[in-house]
């Protein structure tokens, strides 16, 4: 059994060597990650009502991380090249 068959990829800004994250970004991997063990804790429970709310978590948390990135992209897009 595969348990970790999606990685989560982080895609991050780093400003002056530190990590720079939207809220976002965090809220959307947070969410995406707690839907991912939902979805794998209902697959090896035999629970599909589980495993359909974390499906349905991944989702929105895959959403929300979308959205935080592009909020971040528009905002780098503002500022001056250096």
């Amino acid at each position: 059994m595969d348990l970790l068959r999606e990685p989560v990829i982080l895609n991050v800004t780093l400003k002056n060597g530190a990590v720079s994250m939207n809220k976002d970004q965090v809220k959307g991997r947070v969410e995406e990650a707690k839907g991912s063990v939902k979805q794998t804790v209902g697959r090896v429970t035999g629970n599909p009502d589980l495993e359909d709310r974390g499906t349905v978590d991944k989702v929105a948390g895959k959403i929300q991380k979308t959205f935080g990135d592009v909020k971040e992209q528009l905002k780098d897009a503002d500022k001056p090249p250096r």
